[in-house]
């Protein structure tokens, strides 16, 4: 089990797509996610309370989550979750692995 949550407990079923950066030193990682249309943002997603993300290991957090807005309406979510030392990119590579295994994702190298 890994899924996206914006809400504790309410499933994301919008798939992201996810950029992933990190340091030449390898100090440092960052992964950006951008939701078009998710669900958190209509009445039955919830309130969006921070990005989670939850596997059998437990749950990684970012609270930098900011709507985006065309003419007033809601159009899409961006999130950026920080990785600070091997540790946590390894934490995070590992949810990676398993979310895209059950949502079919691949992975793309620039």
């Amino acid at each position: 089990m890994a899924e996206i949550q914006f809400s504790p407990g309410v499933k994301e079923e919008v798939i992201p797509d996810i950029r992933i950066t990190r340091a030449k030193d390898l100090s440092d990682g960052t992964a950006t996610f951008y939701f078009d249309r998710p669900k958190a943002l209509t009445e039955e997603g919830g309130e969006v309370t921070g990005l989670y993300m939850v596997d059998e290991e437990g749950e990684l957090v970012s609270k930098d989550v900011n709507g985006k807005f065309i003419n007033g309406e809601p159009a899409g979510i961006e999130a950026v979750f920080v990785m600070r030392g091997q540790e946590e990119w390894d934490r995070f590579m590992r949810f990676m692995e398993r979310y895209s295994e059950e949502n079919g994702l691949g992975l793309t190298k620039k």
